[in-house]
């Protein structure tokens, strides 16, 4: 597997607090890396650590094959979840400093500029103070910013912060176009849907330690829980070594509707054929975990 970065036994401590424990993830090339875990778990230390912000105390991270140096700031993008722009500037003389910061040239920053404005539709907003843009206005030029010089590895943290509905999925679609485009993202967030939507995998931190680690199918298959809804016709009941109802309503007249518990060995074709014994079978679908249950499962575990 080809990996953008490779993160080895991370340590960090702050003074009494030890940040991250010993943690190690692979972040594979060309995917959005969902980086998941409660408040105070420790991702942004881990972010911090990956933007050379701060240093580990001990363990190794590696950029596309090589240690991490000075050199590759200028192949990473990064969104912080607390926001910063210089609120005076104008806009076009910001986006374009900050462009210049990661290494364009004037007119490579002014051709890309151009292509984004116009994307965005916010031509009139050159010359436009930062302190005159809303906060969602704001958003979309520190994404501008933070996507411009087309990273290799893009941080997203929290980013659909403050943006409403229309611009979310603008934003959304932008993210996965440069997925195609060969960029990897790592997207930290708290909305779960998100995570479900746009994420290919997942790695989640608690208390200093990582938890999950793997692909979104594959910790939707290890958290199922061999249970299946059902709707039928008639009186249905348990069937020892076969499944176990957890609970069923009904739902009109003779129409019931429920969930089972399928017991270990046993196959899907055999639930079906001992349901049909006792009922008319007429909707079965087996329940699978969103990365929500999954998140607070693993939490609660750990």
């Amino acid at each position: 597997m080809n990996t953008i970065l490779d993160i080895k036994n991370i340590v960090k401590n702050y003074a009494n607090h030890l940040a991250l424990d010993d943690v190690s993830i692979t972040v594979p090339k060309g995917m959005i890396f969902g980086l998941l875990g409660p408040n105070g778990a420790g991702k942004t230390s881990l972010i911090r650590i990956v933007n050379q912000i701060t240093a580990p105390d001990s363990g190794k991270v590696f950029f596309d094959g090589e240690p991490l140096s000075e050199r590759h700031i200028y192949e990473i993008g990064y969104l912080p979840e607390e926001r910063g722009l210089y609120k005076k500037m104008k806009v076009g003389d910001l986006l374009l400093y900050l462009a210049r910061l990661k290494g364009l040239s004037k007119s490579e920053a002014m051709d890309k500029l151009k292509e984004w404005f116009i994307k965005f539709d916010i031509k009139n907003w050159w010359d436009k103070p930062v302190e005159d843009l809303s906060k969602g206005m704001q958003q979309k030029i520190q994404f501008v910013a933070t996507v411009l010089h087309q990273p290799k590895l893009i941080i997203l943290d929290e980013p659909f912060s403050g943006f409403d509905p229309i611009n979310a999925n603008i934003i959304k679609d932008e993210i996965l176009k440069l997925r195609e485009q060969g960029s990897t993202i790592i997207f930290s967030t708290h909305r779960m849907e998100s995570v479900e939507e746009l994420c290919d995998h997942v790695a989640l931190i608690n208390k200093s330690k990582k938890v999950l680690d793997g692909s979104k199918a594959e910790l939707k298959e290890q958290f199922k829980e061999n249970s299946f809804h059902i709707e039928f016709d008639g009186k249905l009941e348990s069937k020892e070594g076969v499944y176990q109802i957890e609970k069923v309503m009904n739902t009109e007249g003779n129409h019931y509707s429920g969930t089972v518990k399928l017991a270990e060995g046993v196959s899907v074709n055999d639930l079906i054929r001992a349901i049909i014994d006792q009922v008319e079978l007429k909707a079965l679908h087996e329940n699978i975990p969103t990365m929500n249950d999954i998140f607070i499962k693993a939490v609660n575990q750990a």
